[in-house]
């Protein structure tokens, strides 16, 4: 998932001025010995920050580092994840290497997107396929019994340690994770979404992880993600009925929650204007799409509003955001650049206008519902509103 950073920085203390200094000296090491030390000393506090559910000390170093040394902040972001997504537990005398994955599920539907929890017969169907398919041989898991929206993922690094450590703990028993799902969020009704089970893979320290990486199985990542969409897509299809989704390869927490971003922009895009077809009762080529570059000092998103061609009113938005350092300059040239992709989508689809606004905005939200606002043709934030006349409210699958 796209970190947030935040608008006023954070008071640096002892610790995260500590952690911004080791990761500068990471950052121009020379050598893997030499970064071994650098690692070892900032994994020993960011642990120590984790486990006592500090994380405005990792977020302020990440906030200084992000603004003023990047290379620092790369190497710093990596080790603050590893240590919230992966631990070592000891249990019955034995080593345990655990490691948080996140199934992502990329979906859009007319109807609303399901989440919720999770009967216990497809969560078994699910672990069995994930250890035929994903797993190595000698892998022990566990998996939370929820459909979760982004909006009811853990957000913070201590959280995610803390499923971590209870999804490792009942893998490594062969017992089924407890959970209180009674106090989760409302999930967000929109038209494309990320949708994700949770599970923690144990094996014994120094094993592998996954399938790929044992000797015995000449397989890679792809062929265990055909294995995987061929056997386990029908039983996460039971999760989402009504809905069409693309089935991710089941990884780390973090570089899944931020693969499954990207991959939900172009259909964000896609289902918007679909739905607006649907909606307003028009074609794309009587659509206009204006687009903005939103942030405080870089491009952190783009804000897609469509209005009627012709019309002023935003009748929709669309975010698109971005993802470290991933901008216009910084693209390189052989890839498109966000912008680019954008208009390409756009283009596909038929839209009849297309305004691309050059200046940067800054992020602005509405007070009343805290729902971020677009640029209209006048350079105006605005609250994205259908008209009165049109129906739009999300409907189940039944």
């Amino acid at each position: 998932m796209k970190r947030v950073r935040n608008k006023s920085p954070l008071r640096l203390g002892r610790d995260a001025e500590r952690l911004i200094t080791l990761s500068m000296g990471l950052a121009v090491s020379g050598s893997r010995a030499e970064d071994r030390v650098w690692e070892a000393e900032i994994s020993s506090l960011v642990v120590k920050a984790i486990e006592a559910g500090n994380d405005p000390t990792l977020e302020s170093a990440l906030d200084h580092t992000f603004k003023s040394n990047p290379l620092a902040h790369d190497a710093l972001i990596e080790l603050i994840e590893a240590a919230a997504e992966s631990t070592r537990l000891t249990m019955n005398g034995a080593n345990w290497d655990v490691l948080l994955l996140a199934l992502p599920m990329v979906a859009w539907s007319r109807y609303a997107i399901p989440s919720g929890a999770v009967p216990q017969e497809i969560s078994d169907d699910v672990i069995t396929h994930l250890q035929a398919h994903v797993l190595a041989r000698d892998a022990r898991a566990a998996m939370s019994p929820y459909l979760y929206s982004i909006d009811q993922m853990p957000r913070d690094f201590s959280s995610v340690r803390k499923m971590t450590v209870k999804l490792g703990s009942a893998a490594i028993d062969q017992t089924r994770p407890r959970f209180d799902f009674s106090h989760a969020p409302e999930t967000a009704p929109l038209l494309a979404d990320s949708r994700f089970l949770l599970a923690a893979v144990a094996v014994p320290e120094g094993a592998a992880l996954f399938r790929w990486q044992e000797k015995t199985e000449k397989l890679n990542r792809t062929d265990c993600l055909e294995r995987w969409v061929a056997q386990g897509r029908p039983n996460l299809a039971r999760l989402l009925p009504g809905t069409a989704f693309e089935c991710c390869l089941p990884d780390a927490y973090f570089h899944n929650c931020r693969e499954s971003d990207r991959r939900v922009r172009p259909y964000a895009l896609r289902a918007a204007v679909g739905f607006l077809e649907d909606t307003l009762k028009t074609s794309p080529e009587h659509l206009r799409a204006i687009i903005a570059g939103v942030g405080d000092e870089i491009v952190d998103e783009y804000r897609i509003a469509f209005t009627a061609r012709g019309q002023d009113d935003v009748v929709h938005g669309v975010v698109w955001p971005l993802f470290g350092r991933e901008d216009d300059e910084s693209a390189e040239a052989s890839q498109r650049t966000p912008r680019e992709e954008i208009e390409a989508i756009f283009k596909e689809c038929r839209i009849g206008e297309v305004l691309k606004l050059p200046e940067l905005f800054a992020p602005e939200f509405c007070e009343d519902c805290g729902a971020p606002l677009f640029v209209d043709a006048d350079k105006e934030m605005v609250h994205a509103e259908l008209p009165e006349e049109a129906d739009a409210a999300p409907t189940h699958y039944h």
